[in-house]
């Protein structure tokens, strides 16, 4: 497949490239904020695409079967950038997707979207944000499949995890590393059409762990 990555200079974006270059079945389209940020995709073996999620960045769409989502506005700033990006520049992503065909949508959630109401008040429109951008995605006809990691982390991947539509000991952590690998597999496995599932750092495979939810 030929798989624009929203979000590519991000932590997890830069593993979900390495994902993809690595693999033999997908070509990488990088999508990027700052044209200085192009060197950096084109080592990683990506080709790279200039493109503002706050303005019209359609064109990114061009010839590309699957985009994965993953950018994020990070921690360090305001509300107003978390809605701008997390939610209405996702929601564009979706909307482009469909007007232009595309085959596949994979969306970087977050644990708690399914309930932002409860919570911590520092998280809430984080967490509200990512629950309209799900539900436009499952409200959009795409061939979908909506990934919510719960703490991330910086470790090293340990190719296992646990995969549930609901985790119900949400205690653990996931390495950047491993939601790559699980958001790259989803790509081509087809139990994970049309899902919205949980993953954390576990005992399964991830290819075995994400057929089962």
């Amino acid at each position: 497949m030929n798989v624009l990555v929203i979000g590519a200079n991000g932590h997890t974006g830069r593993l979900i490239i390495e994902e993809l270059v690595n693999s033999t079945q997908h070509f990488a389209k990088a999508m990027i904020r700052k044209s200085e940020q192009a060197k950096d995709m084109e080592v990683l073996g990506a080709r790279p695409i200039v493109a503002d999620l706050e303005q019209d960045f359609s064109y990114a769409l061009e010839n590309v079967n699957a985009v994965i989502f993953a950018a994020g506005s990070g921690s360090k700033t305001g509300d107003d950038k978390t809605i701008a990006i997390d939610q209405e520049a996702a929601k564009k992503a979706v909307d482009y997707a469909k007007l232009k065909g595309i085959e596949r949508f994979i969306m970087l959630s977050s644990m708690g979207a399914d309930q932002p109401e409860n919570a911590p008040e520092g998280m809430h429109v984080y967490l509200k944000a990512k629950h309209e951008a799900d539900a436009h995605l499952q409200e959009s006809g795409l061939n979908y499949t909506i990934v919510r990691p719960g703490a991330l982390t910086f470790d090293d991947a340990t190719g296992n995890i646990i995969a549930e539509r609901s985790i119900a000991d949400k205690s653990g952590s996931i390495s950047r590393a491993d939601v790559a690998k699980v958001l790259v597999e989803s790509l081509t496995t087809l139990e994970t059409s049309h899902k919205v599932f949980e993953i954390l750092n576990g005992e399964t495979p991830v290819k075995d762990a994400i057929k089962k939810v």
